[in-house]
C-alpha cells in the first residue's frame, strides 16, 4: 500500500484552477524588490491596508497553519486588506492562498533533538542563514510597509531575528501584535526561557498589544511567570480559532471504507510513538471494528515511514498518506480522531465536532501534555498520557470505543470557538480598516 504524497519540497502539482476560485493553487516565489527602493515607505493615496504576519516555522506545521488561518479570515472580513506572511516553512508551497494573501519564504532552519539549531537546506553553518533570514525579513518589512505587525508565538523570533522589524515598526509609528497559543510550556519552564532572551522588555517596548488564542480560565499561558503590569495590560484572550474545510477535497482513497478513525501527528518529525502505538493496537486486535486512515506528516523521516507501511501492507483496514493540504476535510469526515495534541489540531477537533483521542508528547515542551490533561479535565476529549507504557490493549480498548464519546460539543463553552471574530475586530481597530 503505497502513501498519497504531494512533493512537499517545492510546489504542489498543477491543477486547473476554476475561474473565480478563491483557492488559486498555484506554484509561488516571492520576488523582493529592488534595494534602491528602500528610502523609505511608498506611499500610496487609496492603498489598501496591509498586515504582515511572521511565522519562524522551525519545526512542524503548526505555526504556518494557525498564519493561514488568520490571514484567511482578515482577508474575508476586511476587503481593502492585503496580508503577507514571513515564513521558513519548506512546504509553505504545498498549501493554497486566498486572494490578496501571499508569503516570503526565508531560508529554513530545523531544531535538532538536543535543542540547537541547523541549517535546513543550505550546507551554510546556522548563524550565516539565520543573519540571511533577518536582512530578508527586514528587507521585506521596509518595502512592504505593513500597517500591522503580528508575531506568532516568539516574541523576538527565531534568536531574535524579528527585532529589527519590531524596531522599524516602533519607528514608523506601526502597530505589533504578538499572538500566543493558549499554552506555551510549563511555567518555569518559561520563565527562565524568558528571561534568558530578556523577554518581557521587548514586550514592553515594541509590542501594542498581546493576544492569547484561547479562553481566560481554560489554558493561561503566562500563569505564574512574573509579568509586570505594563506587559499585563496589554494581554487579551480571543478564544479559540475556528477551523472550516475549505473547497479542496482531501486525499482520494478508493478502498478507504466509512466510517473511518483518522490518526494525525501533525508534521510527524516527532510522531512515530503514536503510529507505532495505533498499529501495534490492530496488529494485537484482529477484532477492531474500525479502518483507519493515518497520515505520517511531511517531516516523519522516510526511514521510519517505510517500517510502518511494510507493517500497514499486512492489515486491510490500515490505510495511509504521507500528507494532505485539506486535512480538515478528512477530519470532518472521521468518526473519530486521534492525535498528538497540538494547538490547531486541537482546533480542529472543536470546530468539527469530533471525538478525540490525545497522545501528547511530552518534550522537548509540556505544552501538549497541558492541553491534553486539560481537555480531558473540560471533557472535550480522552486521554493517554504520551510517557505512559505503550500496551497495544490498552490503545485497542481507546480506538473501540472512541466513536461512542461524548462530542465535543455536549461540554462546549459558549463562545469558545470565536477567536477569529475577536482577532478580525482588533485588526480593525489597529489599521483603522
Amino acid at each position: 500500500m503505497l502513501p498519497f504524497t504531494r512533493n512537499h519540497w517545492g510546489p504542489p502539482p498543477a491543477r486547473p484552477t476554476p475561474i473565480n476560485s478563491p483557492y488559486p493553487n498555484r506554484p509561488r516565489c516571492a520576488t523582493l524588490p529592488r534595494a534602491g527602493h528602500l528610502s523609505g515607505p511608498m506611499v500610496h493615496p487609496h492603498r489598501h491596508k496591509r498586515v504582515l504576519i511572521y511565522s519562524h516555522d522551525s519545526m512542524g506545521l503548526g505555526h504556518l497553519r494557525r498564519c493561514r488561518t488568520i490571514a484567511h479570515a482578515l482577508v474575508d472580513a476586511v476587503p481593502d486588506l492585503s496580508v503577507l506572511i514571513l515564513s521558513g516553512s519548506p512546504i509553505i508551497g504545498s498549501f493554497a492562498f486566498r486572494p490578496r494573501v501571499d508569503f516570503v519564504r526565508v531560508p529554513g532552519v530545523i531544531k535538532l533533538s538536543d535543542g540547537a539549531y541547523t541549517s535546513l537546506g543550505l550546507p551554510f553553518a546556522v548563524e550565516e542563514t539565520l543573519s540571511m533570514r533577518a536582512s530578508i525579513m527586514r528587507h521585506t518589512a521596509e518595502v512592504f510597509d505593513p500597517d500591522l505587525l503580528i508575531v506568532d508565538k516568539e516574541p523576538l523570533g527565531l534568536r531574535g531575528e524579528i527585532r529589527p522589524v519590531l524596531e522599524l515598526m516602533r519607528a514608523r509609528g506601526r502597530k505589533a501584535v504578538l499572538g500566543l497559543r493558549d499554552i506555551m510550556d510549563e511555567p518555569a519552564a518559561l520563565q527562565a526561557e524568558w528571561a534568558r532572551k530578556q523577554v518581557m522588555p521587548a514586550l514592553d517596548a515594541l509590542y501594542d498589544e498581546i493576544w492569547v488564542y484561547g479562553r481566560a480560565g481554560i489554558c493561561e499561558p503566562l500563569a505564574g511567570l512574573d509579568v509586570p503590569e505594563s506587559v499585563a495590560a496589554k494581554l487579551s484572550y480571543t478564544g479559540y480559532l475556528r477551523r472550516v474545510a475549505g473547497e479542496e477535497p482531501g486525499a482520494a482513497l478508493p478502498n478507504l471504507p466509512a466510517p473511518y478513525l483518522l490518526v494525525t501527528p501533525g508534521g510527524g518529525g516527532d510522531g512515530a510513538a503514536l503510529i507505532d502505538w495505533v498499529i501495534a493496537a490492530y496488529e494485537s486486535d484482529p477484532g477492531l471494528p474500525w479502518p483507519a486512515l493515518l497520515v505520517f506528516g511531511p517531516f516523519m523521516p522516510a526511514a521510519e515511514r517505510d517500517l510502518f507501511l511494510a507493517r500497514l501492507r499486512r492489515d486491510k483496514r490500515l490505510h495511509a498518506i504521507t500528507f494532505d493540504a485539506a486535512l480538515e476535510t478528512l477530519m470532518r469526515d472521521a468518526a473519530g480522531v486521534v492525535a498528538m495534541g497540538g494547538y490547531n489540531t486541537f482546533c480542529e477537533i472543536l470546530s468539527f465536532d469530533r471525538p478525540a483521542l490525545l497522545v501528547p508528547r511530552v518534550v522537548p515542551r509540556l505544552e501538549q501534555s497541558l492541553r491534553a490533561e486539560r481537555a480531558a479535565e473540560l471533557g472535550l476529549a480522552r486521554h493517554l498520557p504520551g510517557d505512559a507504557p505503550r500496551d497495544p490493549a490498552v490503545m485497542a480498548a481507546a480506538l473501540r470505543g472512541l466513536p461512542a464519546q461524548p462530542l465535543p460539543s455536549s461540554r462546549l463553552p459558549a463562545g469558545l470557538l470565536d477567536g477569529l471574530d475577536r482577532v478580525v475586530e482588533r485588526v480593525r481597530a489597529l489599521v483603522g480598516a
